[in-house]
């Protein structure tokens, strides 16, 4: 008995080239792409493995790619660089050209939209260092919190945000422990791209060394102990100038200078009560 061999039926899809050669949109509303770029492309789906042609043709699209990336580039954080986001267009670009078919009756720039937005936002992906689900996480619990401080009218506790989000106090807190790493800083962001000098100035350049005091601070801070400790004897000088200054305790005071503390402290009470006296009598030199 012979064999019978299943038909193979192979679907071809419309083609919407006219007569004269030229493809055009199913809609009717033109040729999918512009006439003049139309030989290069024609060439280039012949011979797909010249470079030449390929090229030619990301450079008349160039400036497709660098509206849709100035686009998106204005709805992000000012950390992100431009030109990361125009790069990863062009290879959008790039593969929206190897895989775009003429006669399918699309619009160039209508296709390659999908491909070079998607390069731009997965380029974004790599660039992020926080994971996807803490993002999620993270925006629900701002969300969350946002609704119930309009509801209560107040900022509302960790109980109240568990029972709202309907969550156990250990997975609430698990997710507020990892969403607290997304508010980090990079200390290359840009601050101002338009500074003095035209320098662009990052966080970095305006973070306050707290390791040493400015030569302002310094002044202003030995002319407030000479304010202080003016007509005051020398134990009473060191107790304010421990107490207050070097931040010893009445304890601590009492062993360095071989007191009691409570001798300490009653000198204490007795030199603030004496200068409060005497600031009050000169009150005015220190009006503005």
């Amino acid at each position: 008995m012979p064999t019978i061999k299943p038909e193979t039926t192979t679907v071809a899809h419309e083609s919407f080239i006219d007569e004269n050669g030229i493809p055009q949109q199913r809609n009717g509303s033109g040729p999918v792409v512009d006439l003049d770029i139309l030989p290069v492309w024609q060439a280039f789906k012949i011979s797909p493995d010249r470079d030449d042609l390929r090229n030619q043709l990301l450079e008349h699209y160039l400036p497709v790619v660098k509206v849709h990336s100035e686009r998106l580039w204005h709805r992000l954080p000012d950390g992100v660089e431009l030109d990361d986001l125009f790069s990863a267009g062009c290879f959008g670009m790039l593969n929206a050209i190897c895989a775009f078919d003429l006669s399918r009756g699309i619009k160039f720039e209508a296709y390659c939209v999908t491909r070079v937005r998607g390069a731009m936002l997965d380029e974004l992906r790599h660039m992020d260092w926080v994971p996807r689900m803490v993002r999620t996480q993270a925006t629900k619990l701002y969300n969350a919190t946002n609704e119930l401080a309009a509801l209560l009218q107040r900022h509302p506790t960790e109980e109240e945000l568990a029972e709202h989000m309907g969550l156990e106090m250990p997975e609430l807190e698990k997710i507020m422990a990892t969403s607290s790493g997304i508010n980090l800083i990079s200390l290359d962001k840009k601050k101002w791209q338009n500074s003095d000098g035209n320098k662009s100035m990052t966080e970095m350049d305006i973070v306050a060394d707290k390791r040493f005091a400015s030569p302002s601070t310094r002044l202003a801070k030995n002319d407030v102990v000479r304010l202080v400790t003016k007509g005051l004897s020398r134990s009473e000088r060191l107790i304010m100038i421990l107490y207050y200054f070097e931040e010893m305790t009445m304890k601590e005071i009492g062993s360095t200078l071989d007191l009691s503390e409570s001798r300490v402290s009653q000198m204490h009470s007795s030199i603030v009560h004496r200068l409060r006296c005497q600031l009050e009598t000169r009150r005015g030199e220190f009006r503005v």
